[in-house]
């Protein structure tokens, strides 16, 4: 008998039931009698926030998120992450990181794609496992997360998504089955949403039936957070934690269920081994220690955050422009992102960076003082700028902000999150009220725009006079995960120089889904036309013109999808006024996925950034000198439109949803397979990116001995750097088949391979295919099934840009066990 088998065994049925739900937000707690220790999770994917809420809290470093890493195609650079996360997750006190987020990007308006890798499974895959063996290989778990079928944010906590057995198996299940089979991942996170009906937490198809039964997971399987909607139904299914706590559905309910034979001991049982052999595994079993958290600001850290936010970076056109030469003159910093550095989205995944550098700062580095000129151009706020400063809050045992304060604390600006314990416990964080004050001087006197937006009720007086109500007829919107309304903008004149007394008063209300309170309040004065012609008198004064646009946090965050893939605010008239007045305009954008570019036959260079971390703007300038090379490929195509994406569609159902369910249409035609199936090219093309040198592909040969007998092909390439510097390049081997029983796309990613070569250098890159690379999920047979026929191998260095070809036959059909 192991050990946890003997700990399990010495408990009683209620001590086991504990195990099963979190003690409180980020914590399960230990039982001292029995030696056990407390198991402690920290949100991930791109850092280690720690036990505080979104905003705030102890620093933390700041990688490249999700698609930036996803761009880098890069097997090795993940798993270094994995192992720096690792290090960040023990420095906030912390045995299991919740990550990596494997979502496929179905839709270019998903608010969370940034979060995620690709369009494509088998890249997700491939990059999903290289980061859980990194997290592991340093006794950290991974939570690969969320399963399954979260492909949108609206109304992600109710909706049912409703995806064919084929898609489900061939793409959105893909990085799930790798990340168990061969990451060996440590624990699951359902989704909120449902699937096909039921909720993934109570889903035993998707729990029992296939991730236990048919891919043989050990590990254990978590809610997200409120994710939890039933006693007996989670635990039959195979939900082994509720999160967070206190619980809402288990405790004395879970015993209830049991002595009522809703629910079996062994059960129970086989749950709380889930949760003690994680324990096991993270060394959380021993670890009785007070959590501690603390800043660990690591030299490695940043000169890998640096590295792979230059390695993400997709040079997406350049006319002779990049890099930049040492001789370089003026050089024209413009745009709503040149000063301020974005560098992560919006929702869990963002933390307190140790530190920011923006574009500017930068270039202003890499170039010296004398070179860089600046404008802002416009604006890309989706709401009014944060208030900053120093404020009290006063909080109050009641919703009335009634009698004397039962906690005072300190608020650098005029936003809050509160999540589990407020005000060090003195309140019930579901019943408070707060009071928030700090002054204002603005810098200009003008019409300032105001707004504010919170779960719970909220106003915003300026000097004592209501400017902004968000409290009477308050009505849910998109901010919040769905929990807090949209802003409400007001407006006030105020004097440059004038100190102006703000208050915000805010109480909580009764949660749609989530147990959460928090409010933002901002205030703006806003750009006029003599903002784009500063941009342009700034760009016909240097040699280059830089311009640094794109989104945010705010647009690309988890909570709420984007209204469309245009560049929000006036940004697009600002590059084309920028590049009429200089033609030598390199436009930097930065987004979490795809934007319409109508003025991109105008500019000379285009560079997708995505959000680098915190080590951006370094980053950027690095790339934009030749100090390093743009080392990214594009992990999602960009089409021309919006309207060209394979979710658009008439009926509401397909997308955003429609009551209560968004039907996967497409089936598996996501992505580029989208665009080749209907004849539309995109923009740029899945896996396209340009370099500072050139690469050519020869002696292409395709080794079919073991395709008959095995189903197994192997597929050798020569690669060249012809350039004149060292650089890197993406090897792609596509498979599609010539005759398919079942639709199937032209071709799909089952191989690739990144490689740096010098100037003149060549290698050969071998390429392996599997038995699944060759086949579809069979509906009526239940497993995978390659057909007898031709199938076509296609190599280049993205989907549209195939250098060679070839026909390889297969006589008889081939099933294999899902």
């Amino acid at each position: 008998m192991s050990r946890i088998e003997a700990l399990a065994d010495a408990m009683t049925l209620e001590e086991q039931v504990s195990l099963l739900s979190s003690q409180d937000f980020w914590s399960v707690g230990g039982m001292e009698h029995l030696g056990i220790g407390t198991l402690r999770v920290t949100d991930g994917p791109n850092g280690a926030r720690g036990g505080g809420g979104l905003v705030g809290g102890v620093k933390s470093a700041s990688f490249p998120v999700g698609i930036a890493l996803g761009a880098t195609w890069n097997v090795d650079l993940l798993r270094q992450v994995g192992d720096a996360l690792a290090e960040e997750t023990r420095s906030k006190g912390a045995h299991v990181l919740l990550a990596p987020t494997v979502n496929l990007h179905r839709s270019v308006t998903n608010g969370r794609n940034f979060e995620c890798y690709s369009e494509d499974p088998v890249l997700t895959a491939k990059l999903a496992v290289a980061y859980i063996k990194g997290l592991q290989s340093r006794g950290v778990g991974a939570t690969i997360k969320h399963f399954v079928g979260n492909e949108s944010e609206i109304e992600r906590t109710s909706i049912s998504s409703d995806i064919d057995e084929r898609a489900l198996r061939e793409l959105y299940l893909v990085p799930f089955e790798a990340a168990v089979k061969e990451g060996k991942t440590w624990a699951v996170m359902t989704a909120y949403n449902k699937l096909n009906g039921t909720f993934a937490s109570e889903n035993e198809r998707i729990l029992n039936d296939i991730l236990r039964g048919e891919w043989g997971f050990d590990g254990l399987v978590m809610s997200d957070w409120f994710g939890s909607h039933s006693t007996a139904e989670t635990v039959n299914a195979g939900l082994d934690l509720e999160m967070p706590g206190p619980t809402r559905d288990r405790g004395q309910k879970l015993v209830d269920a049991v002595t009522a034979g809703q629910v079996s001991r062994e059960t129970v049982r086989a749950r709380a081994l889930s949760v003690l052999r994680l324990m096991e595994r993270t060394r959380a079993l021993d670890d009785r220690r007070p959590p501690a958290e603390y800043a660990d600001d690591k030299a490695s850290h940043r000169a890998l955050i640096r590295k792979a936010g230059a390695e993400a970076m997709v040079l997406l056109k350049n006319v002779g422009v990049l890099p930049l030469p040492a001789s370089i003159g003026k050089v024209a910093v413009i745009g709503p992102n040149a000063k301020t550095a974005q560098i992560m989205g919006g929702g869990s995944a963002q933390l307190n960076p140790h530190y920011r550098i923006s574009p500017y700062d930068g270039l202003h580095v890499a170039l010296g003082d004398d070179r860089v000129i600046y404008a802002e151009g416009a604006t890309n706020h989706r709401f009014q700028p944060l208030l900053e400063g120093s404020f009290i809050a006063e909080f109050f045992a009641n919703t009335e902000l009634a009698g004397q304060a039962v906690h005072i604390e300190e608020h650098e600006n005029a936003e809050a999150f509160w999540v589990g314990g407020v005000g060090d416990g003195k309140v019930d964080p579901q019943s408070f009220s707060a009071r928030v004050t700090g002054s204002f001087v603005p810098k200009k006197s003008g019409l300032h725009q105001l707004g504010l937006f919170s779960a719970g009720f909220s106003r915003l007086l300026v000097d004592g006079e209501v400017v902004v109500d968000s409290w009477t007829n308050w009505t849910p919107g998109s901010t919040f995960f769905e929990e807090g309304n949209d802003e409400v903008v007001g407006a006030a004149w105020l004097e440059a120089g004038q100190s102006y007394r703000l208050a915000i008063e805010f109480a909580t209300k009764p949660p749609r889904w989530l147990g959460l309170a928090a409010f933002r309040a901002g205030i703006g004065l806003p750009l006029g036309d003599e903002a784009i012609a500063e941009a342009v008198e700034a760009a016909r004064q240097a040699e280059v013109a830089v311009v640094c646009i794109g989104r945010t946090g705010e647009w690309d965050t988890e909570g709420s999808d984007l209204p469309s893939i245009q560049l929000p605010g006036r940004q697009n008239e600002l590059v084309a006024a920028v590049a009429a007045a200089n033609p030598r305009t390199v436009v930097v954008l930065q987004t979490g996925g795809p934007v319409e570019m109508p003025w991109i036959d105008d500019v000379a260079a285009v560079v997708e950034a995505w959000y680098p971390g915190q080590e951006a703007g370094n980053a950027i300038a690095d790339v934009l000198t030749g100090r390093a090379e743009p080392g990214g490929r594009l992990p999602q195509s960009f089409p021309v439109r919006w309207t060209d994406n394979p979710t658009h569609s008439q009926d509401r159902e397909v997308y955003p949803g429609l009551d209560g369910h968004v039907r996967y249409e497409e089936g598996v035609f996501i992505g580029y397979r989208h665009y080749e199936k209907v004849g539309v090219a995109p923009l740029f093309p899945f896996g396209f990116g340009l370099s500072y040198t050139q690469f050519e592909l020869s002696e292409f040969v395709v080794d079919t001995s073991r395709f008959e007998a095995e189903g197994r092909v192997a597929v050798r390439i020569k690669v060249t750097n012809v350039g004149a510097r060292a650089g890197s390049t993406v090897v792609q081997l596509y498979v599609g088949e010539a005759s398919p029983s079942v639709p199937r796309p032209q071709k799909e990613l089952k191989a690739f391979e990144k490689g740096r070569l010098a100037a003149g250098e060549g290698a050969t890159v071998t390429l392996n295919l599997e038995p699944r690379d060759f086949a579809f999920f069979d509906l009526e047979a239940g497993n995978w099934r390659v057909n007898p026929g031709t199938f076509h191998l296609m190599v280049g260095t993205s989907s549209a840009d195939i250098a060679y070809q070839a026909e390889i036959v297969r006589k008889e059909g081939l099933a294999i066990r899902p």
